[in-house]
């Protein structure tokens, strides 16, 4: 899947929302606990409620590694699952991988010649050769974390260099040379919604993987005034706040219900800010 067919997804589905499959056990809800393969029969259920509205699946591996074998099991079947019954939807994994060349070559492999992922998350800190094995795939993508939302991002990426730029500036500069705007996009995080625009300057025409927007205070409208391109370029994912909405048996109705909310929203901003 290249930029353009992306955005065709976009405006056939008038949304850019990617839904995060953050799906830990203790969250679940009580009548799933104890269940045979309860993550498994959670994640399809929340994909059957929301496929009609989302553009994008991102399962965070960190919620399924830490179940072990069978936790890696849920996840091949829960990309499987997208893949036979939602073969239009890109699936991102949340791996955060970035390690040398050999070792990254294996991760790439390891979601590319499956065919797991469309797109999987890297870490640029250690240079070029972590990121280059994954960009040997065409049709795959490579999601660089440039300025994320957590609190500590002022540790290391807000930091300024000698020629007054900050680290994450420089990131981006040196990243978009590596790739093209089909096969790299960038985590910017939606509680630093304003940045968005210097960050545009930088990369007008990648796209943007937004977390933030919800249970971390985003806001989605700021988001698209700040970010979103001719191409929209934006692919904002809330996990929280869709899948964990409800407790009860109803929890796939209801995050189903947040999924079109929010689809109405970004339908409206579509139409506001698509240039």
């Amino acid at each position: 899947m290249n930029a353009a067919q992306l955005f065709e997804q976009i405006k056939a589905k008038r949304s850019f929302l990617c839904v995060g499959l953050d799906t830990d056990l203790n969250k679940i809800p009580e009548c799933l606990k104890g269940q045979p393969d309860a993550a498994l029969t959670f994640n399809k259920a929340i994909i059957d409620a929301t496929a009609p509205y989302i553009v994008c699946y991102k399962p965070n591996l960190a919620f399924y590694e830490v179940q072990g074998a069978e936790g890696i099991r849920c996840f091949e079947q829960t990309c499987e699952y997208i893949r036979t019954k939602y073969p239009e939807i890109m699936i991102i994994a949340d791996a955060k991988r970035g390690d040398i060349g050999n070792t990254s070559e294996q991760y790439a492999k390891a979601f590319f010649d499956t065919n797991l992922a469309d797109a999987v998350t890297l870490s640029p800190y250690m240079g070029y050769d972590t990121v280059a094995p994954f960009l040997k795939y065409e049709g795959k993508w490579s999601v660089i974390l440039a300025l994320t939302s957590n609190p500590s991002a002022e540790d290391f990426e807000m930091q300024r260099m000698a020629d007054g730029r900050r680290l994450y500036e420089l990131v981006l500069e040196t990243t978009k040379q590596w790739g093209d705007a089909d096969n790299t996009m960038y985590v910017v995080g939606a509680t630093k919604a304003f940045m968005l625009e210097g960050i545009r300057s930088i990369v007008p025409d990648h796209f943007l993987l937004v977390p933030g927007v919800g249970a971390q205070g985003g806001s989605l409208r700021d988001v698209a005034a700040y970010g979103m391109n001719s191409r929209c370029g934006l692919l904002v994912n809330s996990s929280r706040g869709i899948i964990y909405a409800d407790r009860t048996e109803r929890y796939a109705e209801v995050a189903g219900e947040k999924a079109r909310e929010m689809q109405a929203e970004m339908s409206e901003l579509l139409d506001t800010y698509l240039r």
